[in-house]
């Protein structure tokens, strides 16, 4: 079966890992494309938890015990943040609908201090999920990642890390429904 269904991917779509694959850095992974161009791709992965909460990465947010996430195994320095609901940070771009990624960071923090928004709209990352120059495009030609055009942010937001993967699957509907149950371990099964 070719899961990629010929679809190009665009920033905005998901990228879902196959079953099968084992690199560790995106085992079981849905990766949000956030630029996709013929110089190579840059997205976050969605539903891989770091240890660490954005009090530990941030002075000035020293006081907030909100989940960080791991974009991917790139510059792990960094720390990046998505959206959903209207656009409310200068700089921010919109990724699909109700969804957007980045933007200023300092006007984000006084928005917050000043309850003009729900972190609970946010998702955190630290490093990224980089591609360079035709590497998304072979990787597709493995089977290796599904494009997913249709990303439905409250899935995102609301979904477990655990279950994110299975749901976008799900949500995709007929083959992937059944990729969606294949065990982690099918010798356990």
């Amino acid at each position: 079966m070719d899961k990629n269904n010929k679809i190009t991917p665009k920033s905005g779509h998901l990228l879902i890992s196959e079953p099968f694959l084992q690199d560790e850095n995106f085992v079981r992974s849905v990766v949000l494309l956030c630029e996709s161009n013929e110089k190579g791709a840059f997205g976050l992965v969605l539903n891989k938890l770091s240890i660490l909460k954005i009090r530990d990465l941030l002075d000035e947010l020293d006081f907030l015990d909100i989940e960080v996430f791991v974009g991917g195994p790139v510059e792990q320095n960094t720390l990046h943040f998505i959206y959903k609901g209207s656009p409310m940070i200068e700089g921010s771009i919109e990724l699909a609908k109700d969804l957007y990624w980045g933007g200023d960071f300092d006007e984000l923090v006084m928005k917050y201090k000043t309850g003009q928004i729900d972190l609970n709209n946010f998702r955190f990352f630290i490093g990224y999920s980089g591609w360079s120059e035709g590497q998304l495009e072979s990787e597709l030609t493995e089977n290796t990642w599904i494009v997913c055009e249709r990303v439905d942010s409250q899935a995102i937001f609301e979904a477990s890390p655990d279950d994110l993967w299975r749901v976008a699957l799900r949500n995709m509907g007929g083959d992937f429904q059944v990729l969606a149950n294949y065990p982690i371990d099918p010798r356990l099964n």
